[in-house]
């Protein structure tokens, strides 16, 4: 049973409903609502909001993106990997005389992935027409959005990143900045590439006049994707990975997603009993962030494209190995481990959606680094990730750059059973928290019995790739302390809902659901 105490400062109360959604955005979240309304399920709305995002919350996700899915279908559990892959044409010898893979430009793009999963989706999930769940995207890139204050923050600090980039200037910043909160805001030209993926089933996008533009584009700037590229992808269904934490199961989408890592310190914790431990508390603390520590130094050595991984997800997961490493964690010591060697972002969209019926649907969609690369493709509106900045350089890596191979992956949609059944479709929206932030609500709500908005409003740690131990305001200044004195590098940091992420969650309980959105970002849970 969960605890219905609120403990944490919050600017959010949890929302009951049989049909909910929750999202980083509140215009995203009800055009999901809407969509269900309208005779869709929660698939449709997902998608309703994942489309919407890309106008509204452009800081973070655009049709450039890539996306994750996790979905319950109201009798099993299906994986969606829409990440894209590298350009054919890029090689290893492509990169030399660089230390580190471009973050801008096209050498860090990779085919976007969003759009074929959101076609994806809706053909084998979906009950609405596909076109039908463009409707308020389109509206608001024509007639406007009104900025959040959050957005216009993001957007604001990029434009100084950017300004090298004329069609990103011309469609994000044509009179030299950024809009402030409350501000409209028209995209006409994303509008008009909306209508064309609507139309075309997706089909403008990898194959159509939208392909085109993007490699005309790609070759003018001395980029290498080409036609053959993008009319190649095909978003993939996988079985998501499943690890047990007590009475709960874990299920994550396998590399080249980092959420294997989030099972893998959920399988060393399950040598203590948190639940023993005072909430918040050092002990408590100390077990997580070591158990942390190895599931990262895991994901920075080894994963990658599943076709490139020298060590499998099950190796990695193998309880004897578990076993071991849990044993070398000091009670009242911290580690010292090698710096990490991956790029991470904090900006990313995740979004959940639930209906009456029973289906549950987790959710993420990403450009990366903020807007992405800086390649805003000429009169569409389109910002390309740069996902390829996700791969090393470093010969021999699992993750090493190539052609047509898939990068390591930030995003992460989780997912929890129990007995089988759905509980809870979640994520915590942030680059390198994501993983980081799946053991904390699993903890705290299947642990601590913390209900999902007290889970989300509780503060959080974040052990960054260098493996300093970041601790948001709310954690207490002996804990800091203490922390300190077992170790470990402790940074105070100051609530920022970059860092510490963002979290959407939904929990399935006898009669409808319990949604919850943090209070760190712009989002809403809504319902009825």
């Amino acid at each position: 049973m969960l605890n219905w105490d609120f403990p944490y400062a919050s600017r959010r109360a949890p929302v009951f409903a049989r049909n909910v959604v929750a999202t980083s955005q509140p215009l995203a979240a009800e055009a999901g609502l809407d969509a269900m309304r309208r005779g869709g399920n929660a698939v449709d709305a997902a998608l309703a909001a994942a489309i919407t995002l890309t106008v509204v919350e452009p800081t973070m996700n655009g049709l450039g993106s890539d996306a994750f899915a996790i979905v319950w279908d109201g009798d099993s559990l299906h994986g969606v990997n829409g990440s894209g892959r590298s350009p054919r044409a890029w090689t290893a010898e492509r990169f030399d005389g660089q230390t580190e893979m471009p973050v801008l430009g096209w050498d860090a793009v990779t085919v976007p992935g969003a759009v074929d999963a959101w076609v994806t989706l809706s053909k084998r999930l979906g009950a609405l027409p596909f076109d039908a769940l463009f409707d308020a995207a389109i509206h608001y890139a024509r007639e406007g959005f009104q900025v959040g204050h959050i957005t216009a923050r993001s957007w604001r600090d990029a434009i100084g990143i950017y300004r090298g980039f004329d069609g990103f200037m011309a469609h994000f910043a044509s009179g030299g900045r950024g809009p402030q909160p409350g501000e409209l805001v028209r995209r006409p030209e994303i509008a008009r590439s909306l209508e064309q993926i609507a139309e075309s089933g997706g089909e403008a996008f990898y194959r159509g006049a939208l392909a085109e533009a993007i490699v005309a584009n790609a070759a003018s700037m001395g980029g290498a994707m080409s036609l053959e590229d993008l009319a190649g992808h095909k978003t993939e269904w996988v079985a998501p990975g499943a690890r047990s934490y007590r009475n709960v199961t874990l299920h994550e989408i396998p590399p080249n997603g980092q959420g294997l890592a989030a099972q893998i310190a959920l399988a060393i914790l399950a040598h203590w009993d948190l639940r023993a431990l005072p909430p918040n508390g050092v002990e408590s603390v100390h077990l997580q962030v070591e158990a942390m520590k190895i599931a990262i130094c895991a994901a920075f050595d080894h994963f990658s494209d599943p076709v490139s991984m020298t060590v499998s997800p099950d190796a990695l997961l193998e309880p004897v190995s578990i076993e071991r490493v849990a044993g070398t964690i000091g009670q009242h010591d911290a580690s010292k481990l090698p710096p990490g060697r991956l790029p991470t972002s904090q900006d990313t969209v995740y979004l959940t959606a639930a209906d009456a019926d029973g289906r549950m649907v987790s959710f993420i969609q990403s450009n990366y680094r903020g807007f992405g690369s800086g390649i805003v493709v000429p009169g569409t509106g389109i910002a390309m990730q740069n996902r390829g900045n996700g791969f090393t350089l470093e010969q021999g890596h699992p993750n090493q750059v190539a052609g047509g191979k898939r990068p390591y992956h930030t995003i992460i949609p989780g997912f929890v059973t129990e007995g089988g059944a759905p509980r809870m479709s979640f994520g915590v929206m942030g680059g390198h928290m994501q993983h980081q932030g799946h053991v904390q609500m699993v903890h705290r709500i299947f642990d601590l019995g913390e209900n999902p908005q007290a889970a989300s409003d509780a503060p959080r740690w974040q052990v960054l790739p260098d493996y300093t131990l970041a601790l948001e305001d709310g954690f207490s200044d002996r804990v800091a302390a203490e922390l300190a004195q077992r170790g470990h590098n402790v940074a105070r940091i100051e609530p920022d809902a970059h860092l510490f992420g963002g979290a959407q969650l939904i929990y399935r309980l006898g009669e409808g659901y319990c949604a919850a959105s943090d209070h760190r970002k712009e989002g809403l849970a809504t319902g009825y």
